[in-house]
C-alpha cells in the first residue's frame, strides 16, 4: 500500500469510528458489533503503524497513549467556571422565580431543566476544532490539566463534527460532568470484592479519583461517561439560547442529557421537575437534584452574577433519601474535645450514591427519645455529603429480645479508646473524656492544633497524624516541637524533602498570633471567635490560664460556662504540663500589644457573619479583615446581625438571614465595602 493510499483508507476508518462512537454514545442506536467495531480499530492502528506520521491527536487510536505522568500541571480556564446556588423546595423555587422577574420586570422569562448530573466537572478547550486541553474544575478559575485521561473516555469527541454549518469555530471551552456508571461501579465493585481489594465508596467519588490516576492505561479501564451541558470562552460559534446551546453541543458531537425540558414558567419547571426525579432509574449515572436555567442568553447578560454563583440560574436538589437497614450494633467514638458520640453499626446498604455501613445516633438521649436498639430495623437517612443518620425505627420488625440500650452501662464509665474516667456534660447531653491524650482523643487534637484555622503547620493532615500516634512518635501535642527529621524518615511515604518541609513548618508554626495557639489547644467552648478575643483580652497565655472564672468573663463574650471551661482546662496537671513543653520549644505565648481596630467604615462597629466558600479569602483571612475595620464577627446569624457575608454553598445562615431581613453581600459587594 502507498502512503497515498494508506492516507485515503485512514480517513475512511477514523470517520467510520467516529460514526460509530457518535450511534453508541450520543444516539443510543448502534449499528455495529463490538466485535466489527474493534476490527476497524485494529486495522487502523496497524496503518498508523506503518505510516506513523499519519498519526494525528484526534484520531481514535490517540484516546490511550503517552507513558504515566509523573504530577497534573495547573491549567487556566478561558472563561471562568462558575457555581450554582442551591434550593432544597418548591417555595423555594419559585423564590428564584420571582428574583429572575423582579431584575427583568414586564418581560416573558422561559426556563430550561435538565438533570444534576453527580460527577465530575470538567472543562474541554477545541481550538479549530480539535481538543487541545481538559481539564478539571479546581477553583473554578485554575483546575488540574487531566487531558491524557479525558481522552480515555469514547464519549468525548477529540474533535468537532461540524455538520451542515460552514462555520469556522476557533474557540471552543465545552463543560460538563464525567460521571462512573452505575452498573459500571457495581461491576468494579464486585471484580474488586473478589480480588481482595478495597471497595470504591460511590460512583463519583470513583470517578474522580479515576481522573486523577497518572496512568492514562488505568483510566481506560474504568467505567466512565460524560455529559455536557455549557460552554464557556467561544470564538466562531453563538447562541441565542440555552436550548439551542445544548442542541448545537450535541450536533458537535458531545453527548448531553438524555432528559431535559424548556419550559415556559415555574409552574412547568416544577412539574418537569417531578416527571425527572420519577425518571432517574432509567439513568445510567446517580443524579443528586435538577438544574434551573433562564432560556435566553441575553437574559443572563442582564442578570449577572454575584462573585461565584450566576443569577440566571439555580440547582434543585431532591428530598432527603432514605433507606432500611438493621442496626448490628452501637460503638462508641471519641472527638477532638473528648465527646463520646455513639454511632451505629449498620448493615451495608446503598443509600444517595455511597455504601452506608455507619450512621450517628448523636448522642444517649437521641437513643433514648428514637428507642433505638440493637437489632432493630432502622431508618437511615442522608441529604448531599451530610453524614448519615438514624432517624427511626420499624418496631414492628424489632426482634422480641432486643433490650433499651444501656448507654452508662455499655461505656462502663470508661473512655472506650483510652480506659480514663468520663464524666457527664448535662447542658450538652454528652459524656467526655478529659484526657487530653487519649489516643482516639489526640489525633482529632492533632489535627485540630495543626489546621489552617489553628497553628496552620504546613503538611501535618490526618494521614501523618495517623502515623505519629500510631508509632508513638508523638503522644501529646508538645511532641510535635521535638520532632526529628530521622523520627519523621520513619514514616511510611516519607523522603527527605517532605520531612524537612514538615519541620520547616513546625518551626514557622512557634511565631503564629497568640489567638492561634489557644484555639489550637482546643478547649471546650472556645471557638475561632471566642479565641480571639480572650487573646486580646489577656495578651498573655500565662495569664490567661492563671485567670478565675470572674475574671475570665471580663472578656467579650465569655460567659460562665466558657469560662468555667477555660478554667478547668488550664487546672488540669497533664494540661499544665503540655503547656509548659510549648513554652520551652519557643511557641510564642505572648502578644506585644493590643491590635488597633478602625472607628470608622462601612464595618465598624458592625455584626457581621460569614458563611460559605470565598474564592479570594479563606475564613480566617476575611474575618481578620473584618475585625481590624471595627467589625465584630460571630459565627450565627440573629436580628442583631447587620451583614451576612455569602460565599460559596451557602447554607442555611443564608436561609435565616434572608427570612430576618439581614442585609447579604456577595464576595464583590465585600471587597468593594473593604475598600472604603
Amino acid at each position: 500500500m502507498t502512503r497515498a493510499e494508506a492516507q485515503k483508507r485512514i480517513d475512511k476508518l477514523r470517520e467510520e469510528i467516529r460514526e460509530h462512537d457518535r450511534r453508541y454514545y450520543i444516539d443510543a442506536a448502534p449499528t455495529i458489533s463490538d466485535r466489527d467495531y474493534d476490527k476497524l480499530q485494529a486495522e487502523l492502528k496497524e496503518l498508523e503503524t506503518q505510516f506513523p506520521d499519519l498519526v494525528t491527536p484526534d484520531s481514535p487510536t490517540q484516546r490511550v497513549s503517552g507513558t504515566p505522568l509523573k504530577e497534573f500541571q495547573s491549567v487556566r480556564h478561558l472563561k471562568p467556571m462558575m457555581s450554582l446556588d442551591n434550593t432544597y423546595n418548591v417555595d423555594e423555587l419559585r423564590e428564584f422565580d420571582a428574583r429572575v422577574k423582579k431584575l427583568l420586570p414586564g418581560e416573558k422569562v422561559e426556563y430550561v431543566l435538565e438533570p444534576k448530573v453527580d460527577g465530575l466537572a470538567v472543562n474541554l478547550r477545541y481550538e479549530n476544532g480539535v481538543l487541545t486541553v481538559g481539564a478539571t474544575r479546581g477553583d473554578g478559575t485554575t483546575g488540574d490539566d487531566i487531558t491524557i485521561n479525558l481522552k480515555t473516555i469514547k464519549a468525548i469527541p477529540l474533535r468537532l463534527e461540524i455538520r451542515g454549518t460552514k462555520s469556522e469555530i476557533r474557540i471552543l471551552e465545552v463543560r460538563g460532568e464525567v460521571y462512573m456508571t452505575i452498573e459500571g461501579f457495581k461491576k468494579l465493585n464486585a471484580e474488586r470484592e473478589k480480588a481482595g481489594e478495597p471497595l470504591f465508596q460511590n460512583p463519583r467519588n470513583s470517578a474522580a479519583g479515576s481522573l486523577k490516576q497518572l496512568d492514562p492505561r488505568i483510566v481506560a479501564k474504568r467505567p466512565l461517561g460524560a455529559v455536557f451541558y455549557g460552554t464557556g470562552a467561544a470564538e466562531g460559534i453563538e447562541f441565542a439560547t440555552h436550548a439551542k446551546r445544548l442542541e448545537t453541543l450535541k450536533t458537535l458531537g458531545f453527548p448531553t442529557a438524555q432528559y431535559w425540558w424548556k419550559c415556559k414558567d415555574i409552574d412547568e419547571v416544577i412539574q418537569r421537575a417531578e416527571e425527572l426525579q420519577k425518571l432517574e432509574s432509567k439513568l445510567p449515572y446517580e443524579m443528586d437534584g435538577a438544574v434551573v436555567k433562564v432560556n435566553s442568553l441575553e437574559q443572563w447578560e442582564r442578570l449577572g452574577a454575584t462573585a461565584k454563583a450566576p443569577r440566571y440560574a439555580i440547582a434543585y436538589k431532591y428530598s432527603h433519601e432514605q433507606a432500611e437497614t438493621k442496626l448490628k450494633d452501637i460503638t462508641i467514638q471519641v472527638g477532638r474535645t473528648g465527646t463520646l458520640t455513639p454511632v451505629a453499626e449498620l448493615e451495608p446498604v446503598f443509600l444517595a450514591g455511597s455504601t452506608i455501613a455507619r450512621a450517628t445516633l448523636h448522642n444517649e438521649e437521641e437513643i433514648k427519645r428514637k428507642d433505638i436498639r440493637i437489632g432493630d430495623t432502622v431508618i437511615i437517612e442522608k441529604a448531599g455529603e451530610v453524614i448519615p443518620a438514624v432517624v427511626g425505627v420499624v418496631k414492628d420488625k424489632r426482634p422480641k429480645d432486643a433490650e433499651p440500650f444501656d448507654f452508662v452501662h455499655h461505656i462502663h464509665g470508661k473512655c472506650p479508646a483510652c480506659g480514663g474516667p468520663v464524666k457527664r456534660d448535662p447542658e450538652f447531653v454528652a459524656w467526655r473524656c478529659d484526657n487530653i491524650n487519649c489516643p482516639m482523643q489526640l489525633k482529632r487534637s492533632l489535627g485540630h492544633f495543626a489546621a489552617r484555622h489553628a497553628m496552620d503547620i504546613e503538611g501535618m493532615g490526618e494521614a501523618l497524624v495517623t502515623q505519629l500516634v500510631d508509632k508513638g512518635l508523638v503522644k501529646s501535642i508538645g511532641d510535635i516541637y521535638s520532632l526529628t527529621k530521622e523520627q519523621l524518615l520513619t514514616l511510611e511515604r516519607m523522603g527527605e524533602k517532605s520531612a524537612q518541609n514538615i519541620l520547616d513548618g513546625i518551626e514557622a508554626s512557634k511565631a503564629r498570633d497568640l489567638w492561634r495557639l489557644v484555639h489550637g489547644l482546643g478547649i471546650v467552648h472556645v471557638g475561632e471567635g471566642a479565641a480571639q478575643k480572650l487573646a486580646e483580652h489577656f495578651l498573655d497565655l500565662d495569664k490567661l490560664a492563671e485567670a478565675s472564672v470572674e475574671e475570665l468573663q471580663n472578656a467579650e463574650d465569655c460567659g460562665p460556662v466558657m469560662a468555667q471551661s477555660v478554667c478547668n482546662f488550664f487546672r488540669n496537671e497533664k494540661n499544665q504540663a503540655i503547656l509548659k513543653r510549648l513554652k520551652d520549644a519557643g511557641v510564642k505565648t505572648k502578644e506585644a500589644a493590643r491590635k488597633q481596630v478602625a472607628t470608622t467604615g462601612p464595618f465598624a462597629g458592625k455584626t457581621v457573619v460569614v458563611t460559605g466558600t470565598l474564592s479570594k479569602f479563606s475564613r480566617g483571612q476575611a474575618k481578620a479583615e473584618l475585625q481590624k475595620r471595627g467589625a465584630k464577627v460571630t459565627d450565627s446569624v440573629s436580628a442583631k446581625t447587620d451583614f451576612l457575608i455569602v460565599g460559596e454553598d451557602a447554607g442555611s445562615k443564608l436561609d435565616k438571614a434572608r427570612k430576618l431581613g439581614v442585609k447579604t453581600l456577595d464576595e464583590a459587594e465585600f471587597v468593594n465595602l473593604l475598600k472604603k
